[in-house]
C-alpha cells in the first residue's frame, strides 16, 4: 500500500466501484488508509476489485447493490456499518449515460436516467450522513460530469440528472455546513472508461464514423486534447475527503483540461 496514510482509520463505501472511475477510486482511498466497501450491481466483479485491494493489505467488502433500489439501499448502508462500525467517507460514483434526440427521450429512459444519477445518491446520502453529523466528522463526494455544469446536444435526460446530482450537492452541503461534514460534486469530463468507449461506439454506430474519428473527436472536446483519466478522478475525489480539505463545501469542481472554467 501506498506510504502516506492520509485517510488511516477512516471509513468509506464507493457505488459503482466495479470498474473505470469507481474502481480507481476505491483504490485511493485503500491506497490512503482507508477501509472499503465497494458496491456495483454485479458481485462478480466487485468481489475481483476488493479482493484485489486486500492483497495489498487493505481491508475492503463487496456489496452487490442496485443504488435505484431503497430496500437494496439500506441493506448495503447497514452491511457497510457492520462491518467497518460506521460510514466516514460516501463516494456516489454509481451512474448511467445515454444519448438521443429530445423527441426519441421516452419517459422511461428519462425515470431511469434520474434514478441512477440522482436518486441514488439521495438515498445512500440520506442513510449515512446523520451519523457523520452525530460524529461531527464526514465526506460526501458526488461524481457529476461537466454535463452537470453545461448543457449538450442529445444529452437532455443525462445532463438534467447530473445537473440535479450538484443542487443536491450545494444544499445537502449548506445543511451540514456546520457538523464536521463537506460535500462536493466532482464534474470529470470525457474520462477513459468504459462507458466513454460506449460513447465512441453509439458514435459509430450514428454517424458511420471510424472509431479511431469518434474517438479523437471526444477528446477534442479538452483543451488538452485528450481523454481524462480515471486515476485523475479518484485523485481529486481523494483529496477532498482528507482531513486538510475541511474548508471546500458545495463545490461542483471540473476535470477536463480547461474547457469549462469557474
Amino acid at each position: 500500500m501506498d506510504q502516506h496514510a492520509e485517510l488511516e482509520g477512516r471509513r468509506a463505501l464507493v457505488t459503482g466501484a466495479s470498474r473505470g472511475i469507481g474502481a480507481a477510486v476505491a483504490r485511493a482511498l485503500a491506497e490512503r488508509g482507508a477501509a472499503v466497501v465497494l458496491s456495483a450491481r454485479g458481485r462478480t466483479a466487485i468481489e475481483a476489485e476488493a479482493e484485489a485491494l486486500r492483497q495489498r493489505g487493505a481491508k475492503a467488502w463487496a456489496v452487490a447493490c442496485d443504488v435505484t433500489e431503497p430496500a437494496e439501499v439500506d441493506a448495503l448502508a447497514t452491511a457497510a456499518v457492520e462491518w467497518m462500525g460506521g460510514v466516514d467517507i460516501l463516494v456516489n460514483n454509481a451512474g448511467i449515460a445515454s444519448s438521443a434526440p429530445l423527441a426519441r427521450i421516452t419517459l422511461s429512459d428519462w425515470n431511469r436516467m434520474l434514478a441512477v444519477n440522482a436518486t441514488g445518491p439521495f438515498l445512500l446520502t440520506r442513510a449515512l450522513v446523520p451519523a457523520m453529523m452525530e460524529r461531527g466528522w464526514g465526506r460526501v463526494v458526488n461524481v457529476a460530469s461537466i454535463a452537470g455544469r453545461v448543457g449538450a446536444p442529445y444529452i437532455a435526460a443525462y445532463a438534467a440528472s447530473k445537473h440535479a446530482v450538484v443542487g443536491f450537492t450545494r444544499a445537502v452541503a449548506a445543511e451540514v455546513a456546520t457538523k464536521g461534514v463537506t460535500v462536493n460534486a466532482v464534474c470529470p469530463g470525457y474520462v477513459d472508461t468504459e462507458m466513454t468507449t460506449d460513447s465512441v461506439e453509439r458514435i459509430v454506430e450514428k454517424t458511420g464514423m471510424e472509431a479511431s474519428d469518434a474517438r479523437r473527436r471526444l477528446e477534442g472536446a479538452s483543451p488538452q486534447r485528450r481523454l481524462m483519466e480515471a486515476s485523475e478522478v479518484a485523485f481529486l475525489v481523494a483529496s477532498l475527503c482528507a482531513a486538510g480539505a475541511r474548508g471546500i463545501n458545495g463545490q461542483a469542481i471540473v476535470l477536463d483540461g480547461g474547457a469549462v472554467q469557474g
